[in-house]
């Protein structure tokens, strides 16, 4: 009989694979969206509500707090009860907080309703990427994964053009950008009632007839899709890991062990690096670039044009992904990244700070889209969703951090030193990736694992 791996590894990208790709992202462009819409309510909210710096730094973190604590309950639960459930109560929690955020009339009730929506939010995105990549093969997998990764951008677009366009009608604009970002999540629900559980889990907590049953629908849509018969099978090496654990805490307890600790290591040090610049880059560009002298309006529509860089980024490094492998392209935008960081450390004129931006955007997302891919296959199925929710978490360290940081950093450092702090925190993170990131490039799932 043959495994799951065996029968999925063998099958061709199909219409299937696109609707799990659609439905999997919109979910992700969904939490970019909820992320990327504070940078232009704070304005706002700072004005009607005479919110001092710290209330807006703690405005501007309250998301990612959630953030952290969602995408560790969704790892642990997603290994523990299954992918799909935790990915529907995920959406539900945040679309019922950020609705109700609309109606915040404080900063006490906008800030506990910003963290309980986070908390759906970051376990959205960490439980997604595991469980999309355990239905594809390892020819497309870089690819398909890195392209899942791609959705945040357009939420970001998103976000910039709500924030362009109607935060400026009225003092309650910002209530109506809630509104919309939660109200589209309830048909995006109902769709992904459809979806299957990861047959991979399935099999892996000793459900092998669902898995079994699953892979042949599965196997009939793709021959239904592609009006081809289907490659046979090819049986493989029956492997093991041992980092198969039973308890949550066993599962949380294996990331740290002589398996994987320095995968750990060299995981959350990336995610953190880059997490930090990466949303200390995208809630403060607008301020900062008022702050340059830039109207608000002019600074808001320079954003788009910095949000639309992302588009490029995450899609270029979903086929770098399967081209030179994960590891080679983290480092790859890595080097953009920083050089980018670097240049608008010392840039002086209006472009040059605009295109250097727009670089810096690409870069980064280039990053994101790679180590997101990265992460979701590095671990064995027993652990790949605790590994994930743990990386994505912990990251949120740096997410918390960053916007409170470059709030008290500029008026010491000014708007070059912001940018040459970046390039430092990004070096660190590529470095472990250079000496001690693996090369996932072309191999199965379970033959990373083994």
């Amino acid at each position: 009989m043959h495994t799951v791996s065996e029968r999925l590894e063998r099958l061709p990208f199909s219409s299937f694979h696109f609707k799990l790709l659609i439905i999997g992202g919109l979910g992700l462009a969904f939490e970019a969206l909820d992320a990327g819409i504070i940078a232009f309510i704070i304005p706002s909210l700072r004005t009607q509500w005479g919110l001092t710096g710290v209330e807006v730094g703690w405005i501007a973190s309250s998301t990612y707090v959630g953030f952290l604590v969602g995408a560790l309950l969704s790892g642990i639960l997603g290994d523990r009860y299954g992918r799909k459930t935790v990915m529907l109560w995920a959406l539900v929690l945040f679309c019922v907080a950020t609705f109700a955020n609309a109606f915040a009339h404080n900063f006490h009730s906008f800030y506990i309703l910003r963290m309980i929506a986070g908390v759906g939010m970051g376990a959205e995105g960490a439980i997604i990427a595991p469980y999309l990549a355990e239905f594809v093969s390892c020819r497309y997998r870089g690819r398909f994964t890195g392209a899942l990764a791609g959705f945040f951008s357009f939420g970001f677009v998103l976000s910039a053009l709500l924030g362009y366009f109607i935060v400026p009608l009225s003092d309650d604009g910002w209530r109506w950008i809630m509104i919309i970002a939660s109200v589209p999540v309830v048909f995006l629900l109902w769709w992904r009632r459809s979806l299957f559980e990861s047959p991979r889990w399935l099999e892996n907590v000793g459900r092998t007839q669902e898995a079994a049953d699953i892979c042949s629908k599965i196997e009939e849509s793709v021959q239904r899709s592609t009006g081809r018969p289907l490659p046979a099978p090819v049986m493989g090496p029956r492997t093991t890991s041992g980092a198969a654990a039973s308890s949550t805490w066993a599962k949380f307890a294996a990331l740290f062990g002589a398996e994987h600790g320095k995968t750990t290591l060299v995981i959350w040090i990336l995610w953190i690096s880059v997490l930090f610049c990466y949303y200390a880059f995208l809630v403060w560009i607008p301020s900062l670039l008022v702050a340059r002298g830039f109207t608000i309006t002019k600074s808001f529509s320079f954003t788009i044009l910095i949000y639309l860089a992302q588009i490029p980024g995450y899609y270029s490094a979903a086929y770098f992904n399967d081209k030179i492998g994960r590891k080679y392209t983290i480092l790859a935008y890595m080097v953009v990244s920083c050089l980018a960081a670097l240049g608008l450390a010392f840039a002086s004129g209006d472009s040059s700070i605009v295109n250097l931006s727009m670089l810096l955007s690409f870069g980064m997302n280039g990053i994101i889209a790679a180590q997101y891919t990265y992460t979701a296959e590095i671990y064995p199925t027993s652990i790949r969703a605790t590994g994930m929710g743990a990386a994505s978490a912990f990251a949120r360290i740096g997410s918390i951090a960053s916007p409170t940081i470059v709030g008290a950093a500029y008026p010491v450092l000014g708007f070059g030193g912001v940018f040459a702090m970046m390039t430092g925190v990004l070096f660190v993170g590529g470095l472990g990736i250079l000496l001690f990131g693996k090369n996932t490039h072309g191999v199965s799932l379970e033959k990373i694992a083994a």
